[in-house]
Order: structure tokens, then sequence, then C-alpha cells
């Protein structure tokens, strides 16, 4: 896994390159009292003009490892003509909660990138805030343009066992050569338990991440015996290859001898063989690309009428229509920024808007799922600014109640995304919302449901509620999980509007700064959109060309 940050405002010139950033760890500090720490790292560049730090990237979670080597990289544009800042902060990842404040913190380390890539071999410094000699190696590399993706399995036979009483249960762990004929971890493959004939699950990998596109890169292969303590799994043996014979090794039915020099002195020992039995390679598309050919992007908004807003008539709430247009409530901010830029990628530019938690006052009837518009049968707007009319409209006919419950617009939109799995159409749902979630379990099932669906949803946290639920359900510490199943991929996305908001309450200066939040709070709502429109169209296999064939 790789992640590219979006770029920060003023960032008008083109980057130098692209840098992939590697990461290990020595010497941790122990923060757990029955096994090791379990580290991960967290990455953050600084946005030069308003000097706050923003998360661009983590590693995976290593278990039970003081000396963790990440294979997930962080992928950052090098302007070279920037000081750009960088923070790395590792933490011990022991439960489920998606606050960082909740897990150890072992250390954390600031510098320039330039710092990084000016390095001839490894940028290593010592972790500060680590009352260890914790240390941090950061490798970086520049990156080739290559979209490729590779698909293999692998399978060992006769793997050798460590000892009479020692079950084999092997791993593999891919390597990749690095300029200075060291080598830095690309993937690692699960372990198979007490089998010394393992078959390895299929994987994907780019090929720029595997061999950053030299297909004659040499790629090192450890096979591991697995042990739950990172530190004491045994070293079986390795081989070297590189893709180009990869890439025709399953034609040729070429076994690769897993070779290992540190059994016997005097010379190597045979401990076993590995073969590729699957090998496909496809071209890895762009956001753009399946945009161009036809795919369809629907933005629906949904709105939150609860009563914890306060009353409309009041300045003070949430839901207050100012009489200068120029001035935004919390919501229209919300529903302007990203409306603004979905509508260019909406063909008719007609938006479905719901709200929930209002209480209708002629009927005495609560709803979590009624059409902004006040229709019946129709719950489109015409344009933002329609939208916008809509929710005004609404406000003056309906009466703030809750709770504040998010399955039924949920489960709304995941119902007409179910109908289109092709690829041609892709959904956003923008909830936005005051409140902490009266319907947490119900919201995660449904969440969990729609990830292998084309939606993403984005929770936009007005006011200034306790968001920690929703950090939960952003899931970028830890996967969203339901009734022990888990989200098949990351499809919400969290932002709380108090962090764009300015402080000055001098009008002038409130109306002039409208424009610079909805440009940075759209950046920041937007910027997992592209990923997560991708790892949907990797899910299902889809290309531009099978887009374009079903548009037509």
């Amino acid at each position: 896994m790789s992640v590219l940050y979006p770029r920060m405002p003023s960032m008008d010139s083109n980057p130098s390159s692209q840098i992939e950033l590697s990461i290990e760890c020595n010497n941790l500090r122990n923060a757990d009292w029955l096994s090791k720490s379990d580290p991960m790292v967290i990455v953050y560049i600084k946005n030069h003009t308003s000097k706050e730090y923003f998360q661009v990237g983590k590693t995976e979670t290593v278990q039970n490892s003081l000396n963790p080597k990440f294979h997930d990289k962080i992928l950052l544009d090098y302007y070279f003509e920037m000081q750009q800042f960088l923070k790395f902060e590792v933490y011990d990842i022991d439960s489920k909660s998606q606050k960082l404040s909740d897990h150890d913190f072992l250390g954390s380390l600031e510098c320039t990138l330039g710092e990084i890539v000016s390095t001839i071999n490894a940028y290593t410094k010592k972790l500060n805030h680590s009352n260890t000699d914790s240390q941090i190696t950061i490798f970086a590399e520049e990156i080739s343009a290559c979209k490729d993706e590779v698909t293999m399995q692998f399978q060992g036979q006769n793997i050798a066992k460590m000892g009479w009483f020692c079950p084999c249960s092997p791993m593999l762990i891919i390597s990749r050569s690095r300029e200075d004929q060291n080598y830095i971890c690309v993937h690692k493959t699960e372990h198979v338990r007490r089998n010394t004939n393992p078959l390895w699950k299929p994987f994907s990998i780019t090929v720029q991440k595997l061999c950053n596109a030299d297909f004659l890169r040499t790629l090192k292969f450890d096979c591991y015996n697995w042990n739950s303590d990172e530190s004491r799994k045994n070293f079986i043996g390795s081989f070297m290859t590189n893709l180009e014979e990869l890439s025709h090794s399953v034609q040729d039915n070429k076994n690769f001898e897993i070779i290992n020099s540190q059994r016997k002195k005097s010379s190597a020992v045979n401990a076993g063989t590995v073969s590729l039995i699957l090998y496909s390679m496809r071209k890895i598309h762009t956001f753009l690309e399946f945009i161009k050919a036809g795919t369809q992007i629907h933005c629906t908004f949904a709105i939150d009428f609860t009563s914890s807003n306060g009353d409309p008539q009041n300045v003070n709430s949430l839901h207050h229509i100012q009489t200068d247009k120029n001035l935004l409530n919390q919501y229209e901010l919300a529903i302007t920024s990203v409306g603004d830029i979905i509508q260019d990628y909406d063909s008719d530019k007609l938006f479905p808007v719901l709200g929930f938690g209002a209480r209708f006052p002629l009927t005495g009837m609560v709803s979590h799922e009624f059409f902004v518009n006040m229709k019946t049968d129709n719950p489109y707007c015409e344009g933002i600014p329609g939208v916008l009319d809509a929710y005004r409209n609404c406000l003056r006919q309906i009466q703030l109640y809750g709770p504040t419950n998010f399955a039924p617009v949920i489960k709304h939109v995941t119902k007409f995304a179910s109908s289109y799995r092709d690829g041609s159409n892709y959904f956003i749902l923008l909830i936005i919302t005051d409140g902490i979630i009266s319907d947490m379990p119900m919201t995660k099932e449904a969440l969990v449901n729609a990830s292998n669906l084309p939606i993403s949803v984005i929770i936009v946290g007005v006011g200034d509620a306790d968001f920690t639920a929703m950090e939960e359900l952003d899931g970028d510490i830890i996967p969203l999980s339901s009734s022990n199943q888990t989200a098949s991929r990351d499809i919400v996305q969290f932002v709380p509007l108090r962090d764009f908001q300015a402080s000055s309450l001098n009008l002038s200066d409130r109306i002039s700064s409208i424009a610079s939040q909805k440009y940075r709070l759209a950046k920041e709502i937007l910027a997992e959109i592209p990923l997560q429109f991708i790892s949907y169209m990797n899910s299902i296999h889809a290309t531009p060309e099978l887009v374009a064939n079903i548009k037509r």
C-alpha cells in the first residue's frame, strides 16, 4: 500500500519528481507487558502556508517487533525549490481505537524531505521523546511512472523443518535491491501453518513498488518459519531472481532452490524449492481515464435536522440562515465546498438531497430518510443553487428533532449503488452532521456491507461536538468492522469543519475568508475519493475500455 498526499495550497509549481519513502526502526521501546510492541509509523507534512502538519500516510502495523521493517511505502511529490518539512511519529498499536492518544507513543522525528533525499544511502536518526536509543531509518528513491500491476502466487515444495519438534509454518519476505546493494522489503506473504508444501495466497503488487519498473533488478526471496514474535522467526533459506525471470518461470516450469548457507559451514544447504504457479500483469488505470471513458459520478447530500443543531431562528444555531448571502452557515459551506467540485463530474447536475432527524408538524411523524425538496416521488435538486434553496425552504417546514441515525440514508444510496457494479457509475454520499451517532451498530454494519460497492461516504462534522465515533468510522488506523466482518476497502472519510473555520469575527474578514475555507475544505474532503474510486475499479477488474463499451 502506498499513499500520495493531496497537493497543499499554494503548491502551484510542478513537482521535480515523485519520491518513495521506505521506513525501518531499531531498538524501539517495549510498551507491552506480555509481548513486544506492535509499531506503526504515521507520516505528516507541514503546510508551508498554515504551518500545520497534515497526515500524508502511514505504514502497516508490525506485530511483536522492536526492530520493524515496514513494507508499506509513502509516496511524496518532491519540489526542489521548496523546503518540505516532514514529521514521523511511531506508535504501539494495541487496540481498535482510532484515536492516536489511546496508543503508546514511541517517539518522533522531524526533518525535511531535502535532508532525506540528499543522504547517499540511508537517513538514520535517533527518535525524539523516546527513553531508549530508538532509531528510525528512512530510504528515499525516485520512482518510475510505470503503472503496471503484477499478480503472483507461489508454492513451496519440501520446505525444510527447523528441527524434529519444530513444526514448519513458512512465509516469504520479498525484498528489492537498492543502488547501494542493500535490500528493501516490498511484500510479506501470510504464513501457512504446519505445512512443508505451502500454497501461499495470490497477491497483487505494482511493478513500481516491486522493482521500480526495472525488470532486471534483483529480488530476494527470504523464507522464514513464522513466529508470533517477529524477532524470533527462524530463517529457512533464500533465493535470488528478477521480474524478467519470474515472468517466464511459469511457462518454463522453473523451480527456485531455497539455499541456506548458514546451516553448515562447509557448504550451502538446499532447504526446499519455490515455484511461481500464477503470473499475470495488467495496466493500472487512473481516475481521469475512467472519467474520460464515461464513468458517471453521482453525489447525494444527507443533512442532519436534529434538535442539537439549535433553533434556526437563533443566530447561534448551526442551521441559522444569514440575511447576507455571502455569509454561509456550516451546512451551506460544506454543501458548496463539495458540490462546486462534484458538479463538474455530474452530467445532468441533478443532486438527490436527503434529510434525517426531522419531525413533520402536520403529521407528527419523525423521519430519518426524507426528501429535502419536500416532494414524495423525486429527491433531485437542480445544481448546487437548487440544493441550497431546498435546504433553506425545508427548514421552514420541519421541526428539528432526533435522534441522529445514519444507517437509513446510507442504505438508501447503497440500494442504487448495488445496481451499478460494472464501473459505469460511482456514488458519493455526503453526510453533514453535528452530533453523536445514535445508531452506531447499524451504521457500521451498513458501511461494511457497502464496502464492496461503488460508493464513498464523506462525513463532515459541524459544530463542536465530540466526534470520536466518526474517527472510528473513518478507519484510518484500524479497519472498520461489524459482527466479525471487516470492510473490504476503506470507503469513509471524516472531516471536522471546525479545523477550517476562520477565527476572526470581523464581518469583512469572514466574507473574504469564505473562498479560502471552501478551497481548503474541498481538498481535504475529496482527497481520498480518487483512491477509493480506483480501489473499487481494481476490485472488479474494470478498465476504461470496458466502461467505454458499456456506455456505448
